[in-house]
């Protein structure tokens, strides 16, 4: 299966991690459990910072290195941060009503708060190469894993519609999310299932048969899956997906300026934390990506560092 890693958001010296794997399986071999491989991905982070006079020019410099006090910074946050233990029986209380809480949210904000990414064909060339290479014959089959309001499955039907074999599925553990998704205007039966399924369950869900998946995308979603769980959200995603499929991954990275603004008390474990709405976010770190995608062959693994500016201040906000 190919994984393709997108940026993991990061604050300090990680940032946005791309990857992408491939499956040594073919049709003409078979193999017990076969490592995936990675293919590469497209360039990003195009706009560098060589002169220092110009910072205030743009609100964003992308792979801009962190200088040793902004490191030591960092560290020093991470460090302030687990000085706090969280009892036991919160940390239970958010697992436990994980779905509830970003219920919740779907409720209060609808499709207001996440835009739809309309930059999946630059970032991710691959998903939409993919598609070509299926026979229109067959059908080419996507699945997003916790799919909000649909931010990646509808710009996908969106920039796929001459090509008819093309169907989305669309999972989400909160209910309202589906519902959402459901009732948007854009939302075909014809070319597209959602339903309430969480991707750490034991159990792989009906609708989908087992090595059918043409592409899995998993963007910012691991990050609200407590650590423990992830393997098996993983597992049931090599499951799902055929020999040469695709995994499209984007997440949040080890130093992130959001991670570093939390507060003690927001501290579950290290470098998971809960946010004022219940809902919980993880950072992950470069080696941990490999580690967790270690039945797949990487072939490239990037942290795109983005230094933030504040133009109207004239001062550097931090890193993402």
């Amino acid at each position: 299966m190919d994984i393709v890693e997108a940026p993991t958001r990061c604050t300090s010296s990680a940032g946005d991690v791309w990857e992408s794997a491939k499956d040594k399986r073919s049709d003409q071999v078979t193999m017990l459990n076969p490592k995936k491989t990675v293919s590469s991905v497209a360039s990003f982070g195009a706009r560098l910072l060589t002169d220092e006079s110009k910072m205030y020019d743009y609100n964003a410099w992308d792979q801009v290195e962190w200088t040793p006090e902004q490191e030591s910074h960092a560290l020093l946050q991470v460090q302030k941060q687990a000085g706090y233990a969280m009892p036991a029986e919160q940390q239970e209380k958010y697992e436990e009503e994980a779905a509830a809480f970003w219920d919740k949210f779907y409720q209060a904000n609808e499709d207001k708060f996440f835009k739809q990414r309309n930059w999946l064909r630059v970032e991710f060339p691959e998903l939409f190469e993919q598609v070509t290479r299926v026979d229109t014959s067959s059908r080419f089959n996507m699945l997003e894993i916790g799919c909000g309001t649909g931010s990646t499955v509808f710009p996908v039907l969106a920039e796929t519609t001459r090509a008819s074999n093309v169907f989305v599925y669309a999972v989400d553990f909160a209910p309202t999310a589906i519902e959402l998704v459901q009732r948007n205007p854009e939302y075909d039966p014809e070319r597209c299932l959602a339903f309430v399924y969480d991707v750490t369950c034991e159990e792989l869900p009906s609708q989908i048969e087992e090595g059918s998946l043409d592409v899995c995308a998993c963007i910012f979603v691991l990050s609200a899956i407590h650590p423990d769980q992830i393997r098996r959200a993983i597992n049931n995603m090599y499951k799902l997906l055929k020999p040469g499929g695709l995994v499209v991954f984007r997440d949040y990275g080890r130093y992130d300026m959001t991670q570093l603004r939390f507060k003690p008390h927001r501290r579950i474990q290290d470098n998971f934390y809960v946010r004022g709405d219940g809902t919980r976010c993880y950072f992950f770190a470069e080696e941990e990506i490999r580690d967790i995608f270690k039945d797949f062959t990487i072939d490239s693994l990037k942290v795109d560092r983005r230094l933030l500016i504040n133009r109207s201040k004239q001062v550097s906000e931090g890193f993402i």
